[in-house]
C-alpha cells in the first residue's frame, strides 16, 4: 500500500473517471476520510452528498485539519491551494478509492453478501455458523454489529459506508479471517457502498414492503436489490467465479435467474426449488425437518422459531453448498445455532407465558411472525409493537392491520419516534385497524392504545 502507509493519489484515481482543477496527482495520501472532522495531515477527503448534509459544505474544514486533496462532485471555492479532483459520483468515487487504499482485501477472502428485505441477520449467523462447523474464521458485518477477530463494533447501519466497510475488510484479511458474511442494504446498494468489491455469493432472501421513503415505490425498490445480481456481481471483473442463492417463491427474485451468465441455487418451499422441505414438524421449542438439496437430504433440530425461520436455513444451506462445503458440515453447522439477538428470540426464560421479541419492522415480517405464532401459540397471542419516525410512513396502517388482524390482542406504542410526534404516529398505524371493527380498550394517549379481537 506504499511507503509509511501512503499511497499515491494518482493510483488511488485510476479507476475512477476524473478532472484534476488544481494541483498535482502525484502526492502522497496517508487517510482517506469523508467526514471533515476525522481529516489528518496528508488526507484525502471525499466531499458526499447526504440527505441531511453535503460534504461540499465542509470541505474548507477538511482543508483547515491540512487534508492534501479533495475529490468532489460540484466545484466551489476553496480556501486555500490544495490538489483538487472533480468526479461525476463522489460516493463510486470512494468506493474505488477506498478499495485501492486498503488493498482490495474481499479478493482475500471468501465474501458472501444477503440482501432482502427480511431474514438478512438470520440468514448471516446461520452461513456464520456453517463457516465455524468447517473451521473457517469468520468475520460477520450487519445490523446487529460488526464482529471478526474477536471484536465486535456496534452498527450504525446495516451496510457500512464504503471507506469503512474496506477499512475493516482489511482488519479481517491481516486478523486471519478467511470467510466473511455481509448484509447488504438496497441503501447500500443504491449508493455504492458494496462498489469495488469482489462477492462470492449473493443471497436474495425475500422482497416485501420498506424503505419506501428513500425509494418510493416497490418498483425502484426492487431495481435496487436486484442490481446486486444483474449489475454489482454481474460485472466483477473476473477475480472470483460468483455464485447467486435465489428465493424461487418470489416472481421477481425467480426471474434474476434468468438474466445472470454465473451459477445460482434457488430455496424455498416450492418443491421444486434445489433446496426445499420434505417434511416439517414446528413447535414452541424449535423445529424438525427434512430437507432435499442437490447434494442430498438432510435433517434439521432447530430451536429456531416458525416456518419462516426454516426458510432461512434453507437459503443459508444454499451458501454452504455453492461454496462447495459438504451436506454433513452444513447440517451439523446449521443445527448448532441457538438463536439470534433479537429474533424471535425468547427472553423470560423457561417459566411462565412464552415471552419473546422480534426485529419485524415490515408489514410482511410482522404478518410472518404472527402467522407462525398463531399456529403454535396454545393460548391468547398479545403483539406489542410501534413503528419508527421519519421512515415509511405508508407501511404503518399495513402492520396495524396485520397485528390486529393475527393477534387476540394488539398493544400499539411507541418505537423510536426521531424527529415525528409518537402519537401521531399511532394515530397511523390505527388506520389500519379501525376498519376491522377491533374493540379499542385501552385510549392511553401518553403510553399507546390496544385493540382485541371481536369474538
Amino acid at each position: 500500500m506504499g511507503e509509511m502507509g501512503s499511497v499515491p493519489l494518482k493510483d488511488l484515481l485510476k479507476d475512477v473517471p476524473h478532472r484534476v482543477l488544481s494541483g498535482s496527482l502525484d502526492i502522497p495520501v496517508s487517510g482517506v476520510a469523508y467526514h471533515s472532522k476525522r481529516v489528518m495531515p496528508g488526507h484525502l477527503f471525499v466531499a458526499l452528498k447526504g440527505r441531511d448534509a453535503d460534504g461540499h459544505e465542509f470541505i474548507n474544514e477538511a482543508l483547515a485539519h491540512n487534508a492534501s486533496a479533495v475529490v468532489l462532485e460540484n466545484v466551489v471555492e476553496v480556501s486555500q491551494g490544495a490538489t483538487v479532483v472533480k468526479v461525476e459520483d463522489s460516493r463510486l468515487a470512494l468506493s474505488s478509492i477506498s478499495a485501492e487504499f486498503y488493498g482490495h482485501p474481499s479478493r482475500d477472502l471468501t465474501l458472501v453478501g444477503i440482501t432482502g428485505t427480511n431474514g438478512k441477520t438470520t440468514v448471516a449467523y446461520l452461513v456464520e455458523a456453517i463457516f465455524k462447523a468447517q473451521g473457517y474464521e469468520t468475520g460477520v458485518l450487519g445490523t446487529i454489529g460488526h464482529r471478526f477477530s474477536g471484536k465486535t463494533l456496534n452498527a450504525e447501519i446495516t451496510t457500512p459506508e464504503s471507506l469503512d466497510l474496506q477499512r475493516m475488510l482489511r482488519e479481517m484479511v491481516d486478523g486471519g479471517v478467511t470467510h466473511a458474511v455481509m448484509e447488504v442494504s438496497s441503501h447500500a446498494l443504491d449508493l455504492g457502498r458494496v462498489g469495488s468489491l469482489a462477492c462470492d455469493v449473493g443471497v436474495f432472501t425475500n422482497l416485501s414492503r420498506d424503505h419506501l421513503d428513500y425509494h418510493r415505490d416497490m418498483a425502484s425498490y426492487f431495481a435496487a436489490k436486484k442490481s446486486f445480481f444483474t449489475g454489482f456481481i454481474a460485472s466483477q471483473r473476473g477475480e472470483k467465479r460468483p455464485r447467486a442463492v435465489l428465493f424461487l417463491d418470489d416472481p421477481g427474485i425467480r426471474g434474476i435467474a434468468s438474466e445472470i451468465s454465473y451459477p445460482c441455487l434457488t430455496f424455498g418451499f416450492n418443491g421444486s426449488s434445489d433446496i426445499s422441505l420434505v417434511s416439517a414438524d414446528v413447535t414452541l421449542m424449535g423445529s424438525r425437518a427434512r430437507v432435499k438439496t442437490p447434494a442430498g437430504t438432510m435433517e434439521l433440530n432447530t430451536p429456531l422459531l416458525g416456518k419462516v425461520n426454516l426458510l432461512n436455513h434453507l437459503a443459508a444451506a444454499g451458501v454452504g453448498l455453492a461454496l462447495g462445503i459438504d451436506l454433513g458440515t452444513v447440517e451439523r453447522g446449521l443445527n448448532s445455532l441457538g438463536g439470534v439477538p433479537g429474533r424471535l428470540e425468547r427472553v423470560n426464560g423457561d417459566a411462565g407465558p412464552f415471552v419473546l421479541v422480534d426485529y419485524a419492522h415490515t408489514p410482511d415480517g410482522l404478518e410472518n411472525v404472527l402467522m407462525s405464532l398463531r399456529s403454535l401459540a396454545p393460548g391468547k397471542l398479545i403483539c406489542v409493537f410501534g413503528c419508527g419516525g421519519d421512515r415509511d410512513r405508508g407501511k404503518r396502517p399495513e402492520m396495524g392491520r396485520a397485528a390486529a388482524r393475527l393477534a387476540d390482542l394488539t398493544i400499539v406504542t411507541s418505537d423510536n419516534p426521531r424527529s415525528e410526534d409518537p402519537l401521531r404516529i399511532i394515530e397511523e398505524i390505527e388506520e389500519g385497524i379501525r376498519p376491522l371493527g377491533m374493540a379499542r380498550i385501552l385510549p392511553a394517549p401518553n403510553l399507546g392504545m390496544a385493540v382485541r379481537r371481536a369474538y
